[in-house]
C-alpha cells in the first residue's frame, strides 16, 4: 500500500514537472531573439479569456496576486530585465507617459529580476507610478501566462490589458525581444476602458 502511494505521488510529481516545462503552443514561433525563434514555456493566454490569477512578490518579498487588484482595470507590462536598455525605456515610458493619463488603471511591470534589483532600479530611475513585481520566486506568472523563455530564465516582452473583471482585452506579444512595444496601440486600447 505504501509503495503504491509513493508511486502515485512520484507520478504526480513527474507530471507537474513536465507540465511546468511544457512549451506554450498558443504562442509558438511568435518571438525571436537575435533573429532566432525562442521557445516560450507555460500555458499561454488569449484575448477574451479570464486572466489567470498569479503570485509574484513586491520589493519586500511580500506576495502579490492579481486578486489584489479586484474590481480595477490592470495594465501588465512584462519585461525580461529592468537592467537592460529596452526594458528600462519601456518601464519609464509607462511610468512617465501612460500612468498619468490613466490613473484608474493599475500599472504593473513584471520581470524575473530579484526584488532588490527592482527596488534599486526604481529608485535610480524615479519609477513611482508603475508597481514593479518579481516573478523570480515561484515563476508562477510566467508559467500561467506562457511567457518563460526556455534556457534563458527570463520573461518575454509583452503587454496585457485586463478590464475591471480581469478579462484579457488586449495582448501584445512583442515579436522581437529587442524591440519596444507599440505604445500607441496600448494607449488606444486603454482609452476604451
Amino acid at each position: 500500500m505504501f509503495r503504491s502511494l509513493v508511486f502515485v505521488l512520484s507520478a504526480f510529481s513527474s507530471l507537474a514537472v513536465m507540465a511546468e516545462h511544457a512549451p506554450n503552443t498558443l504562442d509558438a514561433g511568435k518571438v525571436t531573439a537575435q533573429g532566432k525563434p525562442v521557445t516560450l514555456l507555460g500555458n499561454g493566454v488569449s484575448v477574451g479569456e479570464q486572466a489567470p490569477n498569479f503570485k509574484v512578490v513586491d520589493g519586500d518579498f511580500t506576495p502579490v496576486t492579481l486578486d489584489d487588484y479586484k474590481g480595477q482595470a490592470v495594465l501588465i507590462s512584462v519585461v525580461p530585465s529592468l537592467d537592460t536598455g529596452i526594458c528600462s525605456l519601456q518601464t519609464k515610458h509607462f511610468n512617465e507617459k501612460v500612468a498619468q493619463q490613466f490613473p484608474h488603471v493599475a500599472m504593473l511591470t513584471i520581470s524575473s529580476d530579484l526584488p532588490f534589483a527592482q527596488k534599486r532600479f526604481c529608485k535610480a530611475e524615479n519609477i513611482d507610478k508603475v508597481i514593479t513585481l518579481s516573478d523570480a520566486v515561484w515563476r508562477d506568472f510566467g508559467q500561467q501566462y506562457g511567457l518563460i523563455i526556455k534556457d534563458m530564465g527570463l520573461l518575454t516582452r509583452t503587454v496585457f490589458i485586463l478590464d475591471k473583471s480581469h478579462n484579457v482585452v488586449y495582448k501584445q506579444l512583442v515579436a522581437n525581444l529587442s524591440s519596444e512595444p507599440n505604445y500607441v496601440s496600448v494607449i488606444n486600447k486603454l482609452s476604451t476602458l
